[in-house]
């Protein structure tokens, strides 16, 4: 309860619209996770209350949206095949809690701060472009979708929902702009002018089919509302497939969530930042509470946490309330729920993704540079063709490689002087010389002219020269001593490798 108590009331006014909008965002996200993971409609909309009401209590992210996340599905649906029954999942759901709140007390929140910026960037407009992928369909009508037989499906296009999210679109884009009329949201607009249109298109060639609406399970009772619950099945809790399902889950779920908020923290207009431990400890009672209660495994989200952010969200009340609304939906108004067309939720995810890949977020990441255009540009198709962790693993390789690039490239400066009697070749070291600088280094001390007299290698400025570049350094050394050549070496020894404060050191061998 205190957690409610230290929310802000002055700031209802942006929250309660964007909570409205999060849940009509949310709720058929969590219905088609939980239908893509083989599990029981119910638990995908118990996922998200959780994710609402739980998990944002205990996070100080302001912004974040936590539920069923779409890049668990795949483990989910291949766990509940393997474990054989769901309720056994469930244990690994609960475990998988445990272990997330050790994580926590590990304080490996961290991490997240790792990933290159180019590559969170990426990753959002990669989500965004699924977002709007994974839309087309729903905003044409269409059920089966296919972009591999695109010819055939044309003629399948349902009109009437085709005018329902293209009207929807421009509602989202002109509204807000509409002196007066922004006091109501946009894409609660979009949701009544979407009932609407089903009701009046009724009975006509542009009726839109029962498939093609939001399907939420419709309870009548109390007693109907409590079987909706599962509980895990504690018998199995020395079931080696649990305890591997629920490590996999823990460590991919953490990963998204880090990923998750380190982008959210990026489009916070405020730009504040999350305590990342705690988000952890939060997420880890989510899932532990989630698995005892018949619920998915969930992770902060930015499908729905970047519909808050764009829908004027000012803090975690936004995704609370988000959560009572689901709540609210289910046991008072399942069947006015049940008339919305999914070609409306549509038009809210296409326009949420565009603002996420909007082509001027290509061309500011083109600006910054080669070495942050191009992990950018391999995150965004990785992740589009793979997955979230697959894609987000590509960028980073590629971001390494760029850094190794730059590293070898910026080992040392080269300078070739003359004068009437000599010329003097001189190699001042960087501040941190690796194993990685060996090649470059290597080949200009091999490629020094014939012409040259004097050769200085200058360590003063580097507080790290690795043994390898050491043994190389004397190597050349000796070759040049013996072909007649005046060789300098300004505090190159072998004690370097400490790290510690050098002795000023200078040797000069002459031949």
């Amino acid at each position: 309860m205190s957690a409610f108590l230290k929310l802000s009331v002055r700031d209802l006014k942006y929250d309660v619209p964007a909570s409205m909008v999060v849940f009509l965002v949310a709720l058929p996200l969590c219905l088609g996770i939980a239908m893509a993971s083989g599990a029981p409609l119910f638990a995908g909309i118990l996922t998200g209350i959780i994710g609402g009401i739980v998990v944002a209590s205990i996070s100080n992210s302001s912004l974040s949206v936590s539920g069923p996340a779409a890049g668990l599905t795949v483990i989910v649906l291949g766990a509940i095949q393997t474990l054989g029954a769901y309720d056994v999942f469930l244990l690994a759901v609960v475990i998988a809690g445990v272990l997330q709140l050790i994580l926590a007390i590990a304080k490996t929140g961290n991490i997240g701060s790792y990933f290159p910026s180019s590559v969170i960037i990426g990753m959002l407009a990669a989500i965004g472009i699924t977002i709007i992928l994974q839309q087309i369909p729903y905003g044409l009508g269409i059920s089966n979708f296919s972009f591999s037989e695109v010819g055939s499906l044309l003629t399948s296009i349902n009109i009437g929902a085709l005018i329902i999210c293209v009207s929807s679109i421009l509602l989202l884009i002109y509204w807000p702009k509409v002196k007066g009329l922004s006091i109501v949201p946009a894409p609660l607009m979009v949701v009544i002018v979407g009932v609407g249109a089903y009701l009046s298109f009724r009975g006509t060639d542009l009726e839109i089919p029962a498939s093609q609406l939001v399907k939420i399970p419709v309870v009548a009772s109390l007693n109907d509302f409590g079987n909706l619950f599962m509980f895990p099945d504690f018998s199995q809790i020395l079931n080696k497939e649990v305890w591997i399902v629920a490590f996999t889950i823990a460590i991919i779920a953490s990963i998204e969530t880090l990923l998750s908020i380190e982008a959210v923290d990026k489009i916070d207009p405020l730009r504040r930042t999350t305590n990342t431990n705690r988000e952890l400890l939060a997420q880890g009672v989510g899932n532990l509470t989630s698995g005892m209660l018949g619920g998915l495994p969930l992770t902060s989200v930015i499908v729905r946490s970047s519909a808050n952010v764009n829908s004027g969200g000012r803090t975690r009340q936004s995704a609370i309330l988000h959560g009572v609304w689901m709540i609210l939906a289910v046991v008072s108004i399942p069947t006015v729920i049940n008339l919305i067309p999914l070609s409306s939720l549509a038009a809210i995810l296409l326009v949420t993704g565009y603002k996420l890949a909007k082509p001027a977020v290509f061309a500011e990441s083109f600006r910054r540079g080669s070495d942050q255009f191009i992990p950018f540009v391999f995150t965004v198709i990785a992740i589009v063709f793979t997955d979230l962790l697959t894609g987000v693993g590509i960028g980073i390789v590629v971001s390494v490689l760029y850094v190794l690039k730059t590293n070898m490239a910026n080992s040392f400066d080269y300078g070739v002087h003359e004068d009437e009697s000599k010329q003097r070749v001189t190699f001042k070291l960087s501040e941190e010389v690796s194993f990685l600088n060996k090649p470059a280094i290597r080949f200009s001390l091999q490629n020094i002219p014939k012409k040259c007299n004097e050769i200085i290698i200058d360590g003063r400025q580097s507080k790290f020269i690795d043994k390898d570049v050491i043994l190389i350094i004397k190597e050349y050394e000796t070759l040049y001593i013996n072909k007649g050549k005046q060789v300098q070496l300004l505090e190159i020894n072998d004690k370097q490798q400490d790290l510690k404060p050098k002795k000023k050191l200078r040797y000069v061998f002459n031949r």
